[in-house]
């Protein structure tokens, strides 16, 4: 057996695994990329609760971008990967258009299948798996059709399946859905009762269930912050975004801000350095966001199912915006938020003031709030017993047939 904390093979980085069968330990890999930081953060999250969970299982971490590089077009004429541009466009706010983005990329994704199979039926040449679980969308045809005799599982880590066939295709596969709607699109889509988990929402990391053990009041004045004032935490992922000096431009009504910049340090030097009218904490990366969901009130953000998720868990009212801009997959997350009664989605943030002001009206506020701890999302402690259901199924028995959709090569 071989074993390590990070092994660089030629296509994929391998973390804390076995390549090798050990005997009557189950081998799974759980399958992510880096376009968006919630796809890799699942994985480690789900990963994480297994090991705790002191199952037998050897996890291997794969990275599909890895895998993929001799594909990757933006890569070949430009040497920069297709996920980092994509992580760029957030970055910037460069999002307009993302629906015809979208489609072009799956149409891309169509061309490219072929060889999509070649690389990744070679990848699994490495050593016979019990299970892959996908935790991203677009390439599950692709890895479907590598894997003729492995069950294949994709968890959705978006609210919903939009557009369609971003994360749910006619296959024979099994599906962990994180709310009604995304059940309802696998049923309508073929997919039979038994191949289809429910869970009680979106994946987690398991420091957002810890108790958080400091005096909110000490901590606000220890950041030079009004213990008193409605405070809001503004995250925009782990590189910021350009929207946020602008939201603390417009602010006048009577509240604080905890800034998250992330890994842009540029950004958190401007908040820094602007003269608002309210007190402010900036900080720059940091994995302590529950620590920081402790001292807030609410939420800003874009509409991210990842970002959502992890403030309605610390029972945080959102305010998100929706319009031109907001990515495809995301704007089903508006609308689940409006259907929940957990926050205010603006059509943009330039009307952030006149939102919180309505936000933070107090019957509004109270019933956000009661409705956001009345969702219980236990989905990370939930997956690993599905994915020992399935372990435990004879395979033969968990192929049954779907209608094929013409393939698009």
């Amino acid at each position: 057996m071989i074993s390590s904390k990070s092994i660089l093979t030629e296509n994929v980085t391998v973390t804390n695994c076995s390549l090798l069968s050990t005997g009557s330990r189950k081998q799974l890999d759980f399958v992510f990329f880096d376009a968006g930081g919630g796809h890799r953060s699942a994985a480690n999250a789900l990963k994480a609760v297994i090991e705790q969970q002191g199952r037998q299982w050897e996890i291997r971490l794969v990275n599909l971008q890895e895998i993929m590089d001799s594909l990757d077009i933006f890569r070949k004429y430009t040497g920069v990967r297709m996920q980092d541009v994509y992580n760029v466009m957030l970055q910037k706010g460069w999002t307009l258009g993302s629906a015809q983005g979208t489609a072009l990329m799956h149409g891309l994704i169509r061309l490219y299948h072929k060889g999509q199979v070649r690389l990744l039926r070679e990848f699994w040449k490495q050593g016979q798996r019990d299970l892959v679980v996908s935790l991203i969308p677009n390439f599950n045809r692709a890895l479907r059709d590598s894997l003729p005799a492995t069950p294949l599982v994709t968890i959705l880590t978006d609210l919903a399946d939009y557009p369609p066939h971003f994360w749910i295709e006619r296959q024979n596969q099994y599906l962990i859905c994180g709310t009604e709607k995304a059940v309802q699109q696998a049923r309508e889509l073929g997919h039979p009762l038994e191949h289809i988990f429910p869970t009680s929402g979106m994946i987690l990391r398991p420091s957002f269930y810890e108790r958080v053990s400091v005096d909110r009041t000490a901590e606000r004045r220890r950041l030079g912050l009004d213990p008193e004032l409605p405070t809001g935490l503004v995250l925009f992922g782990g590189q910021g975004s350009s929207v946020m000096p602008d939201i603390a431009k417009r602010v006048t009504a009577p509240t604080q801000f905890i800034f998250i910049c992330g890994r842009n340090k540029k950004l958190a030097e401007r908040l820094r350095g602007m003269d608002t009218n309210f007190p402010k904490y900036v900080e720059e990366f940091t994995s302590e966001i529950p620590y920081y969901m402790h001292l807030s009130d609410f939420f800003i953000g874009k509409p991210g199912p990842g970002s959502i998720s992890e403030a309605i868990a610390m029972r945080l009212p959102v305010v998100v915006e929706r319009n031109a801009w907001t990515l495809p997959q995301e704007r089903y997350n508006t609308e689940w938020i409006r259907e929940k009664q957990v926050g205010i989605v603006l059509p943009s943030f330039r009307a952030i003031d006149a939102g919180l002001r309505e936000l933070l009206e107090p019957s509004n506020f109270l019933r956000f709030r009661a409705n956001a701890a009345a969702i219980t999302n236990r989905a990370v402690f939930e997956i690993p017993e599905i994915l020992e259901t399935l372990l435990q199924r004879e395979t033969p028995s968990a192929q049954s047939p779907l209608p094929q959709e013409k393939a698009a090569n």
